[in-house]
């Protein structure tokens, strides 16, 4: 049995709606906490269906738990409106992309030849006169040049072959979940801004009415009932508010959006940039272009280039040296110049990274169409990471202000 209105003193009537927004508040900074943290699942595996962020008695963050969808989601979303693979390695230029390369593809080819020459035929080599090996070189200078355009001409023609981007982004993801949280954290900043401080005023302003509710019903129930309803519904309207309306909508003056759509400029700009610095940085593209699925493919393009380009470099050697180690010896060579070429290229590509990144320019193509993109389109850049689970997160808010409302009732009653 309640103590009756004339019981209360007047103050403990007008708190009401700041412990209401106390109650947004903290619902809404948990369903944050719980939407990107813990990045592992915390706690004993004792039940677990994969991929869920819940387990029997334990959590582990919404986004970080499916990693692997929300980049699959991204990546759809690049691939299919904002980056077309071929249209991008088109820009790059053979030529400019073998005059970056000149110097260090040069110092790699004389390291070569003059370790598979020493081995093969010493003697022969190390007397041979500086003429002969000067024209060794002006051919390695000029067949080089050669070799590497060609070479990345039929790299950019099947770039589709040698290169997975979805394996590279979704793998990036899986392996480091942060950054999925930080792509999402950093396009999403005022937002989750906003989620947190609107828990408080939509709290509040609810708690005007539970005010009223309570000054008319003094029951018990009525705290843990209106707690619940708090943290409910400032949940589902914080994170209705930030996605809809999809459209604008003028009332007079006054033009009601969702908050995140009225942005698309900036965040258009910060996904290009997370994305391009922490995903589809050049590093990581040749570094799965060389270790990833299809990296077979790549190497057999390699070495398909290298034995043309060995046949052109010992040519002018063939005479002296078949004379020197028999015909036999010397296809053994070349076939050892041809590998070796093959196997340390790769360890050269860096000399290219600067040009490759300016050429591609994959940061200012994804930002432009982002920026062009529909609403409902660029919706689906951060809603996935609160729609299939929404309901979860709203729940979370109504159970915890059903406790706050319980602690009122033990410390009021």
């Amino acid at each position: 049995m309640g103590y009756g209105v004339g019981d209360y003193e007047l103050w403990y009537y007008l708190i009401q709606p700041a412990i209401a927004g106390f109650i947004g508040y903290i619902t809404n900074v948990l369903a944050l906490e719980m939407t990107f943290r813990p990045i592992e699942f915390f706690g004993p595996e004792l039940f677990r269906i994969p991929g869920q962020p819940w387990g029997l008695f334990g959590w582990q963050g919404i986004i970080p738990a499916k990693a692997e969808k929300m980049a699959s989601v991204c990546f759809e979303l690049m691939t299919t409106k904002l980056l077309n693979l071929k249209e991008i390695f088109d820009r790059l230029e053979p030529a400019k992309f073998s005059q970056v390369m000149e110097d260090a593809l040069l110092l790699m080819l004389d390291t070569i030849v003059n370790e598979v020459a020493m081995k093969y035929m010493p003697k022969v080599w190390s007397s041979l006169p500086k003429e002969v090996k000067d024209e060794v070189v002006v051919i390695m200078n000029i067949e080089s040049e050669q070799f590497m355009e060609t070479f990345m001409e039929e790299v950019k023609t099947h770039i589709d072959d040698v290169l997975d981007v979805k394996q590279m982004t979704v793998q990036a993801c899986v392996r480091e979940k942060k950054l999925v949280n930080k792509i999402f954290l950093e396009c999403g900043d005022k937002e989750f801004t906003f989620i947190r401080r609107s828990g408080f005023y939509f709290g509040f302003l609810f708690g005007l009415v539970q005010m009223g509710i309570f000054f008319v019903y003094d029951e018990a129930w009525v705290l843990p009932v209106a707690g619940f309803m708090v943290g409910w519904l400032t949940n589902w309207l914080a994170l209705k508010v930030i996605f809809r309306p999809l459209h604008p909508h003028k009332f007079g003056p006054i033009t009601i959006h969702g908050i995140f759509l009225k942005r698309q400029k900036e965040v258009s700009e910060t996904f290009a940039r997370v994305n391009c610095v922490e995903i589809l940085h050049t590093k990581a593209i040749w570094e799965t272009i060389l270790n990833g699925p299809l990296s077979p493919n790549f190497f057999a393009m390699l070495r398909a280039h290298s034995i043309v380009f060995t046949e052109k470099l010992v040519g002018g050697m063939k005479p002296f040296a078949i004379t020197a180690m028999g015909s036999k010896r010397f296809a053994e060579m070349k076939e050892e110049i041809a590998q070796k070429i093959a196997d340390n290229l790769p360890a050269i590509m860096p000399h290219s990274y600067q040009y490759t990144t300016d050429a591609l320019d994959m940061e200012r193509t994804i930002r432009e169409r982002m920026q062009r993109l529909s609403y409902a389109e660029f919706e689906g850049v951060l809603h996935p990471a609160f729609e299939e689970d929404e309901i979860i997160l709203i729940l979370v808010g109504g159970v915890l202000g059903l406790i706050v409302g319980i602690i009122q009732v033990i410390v009021f009653y």
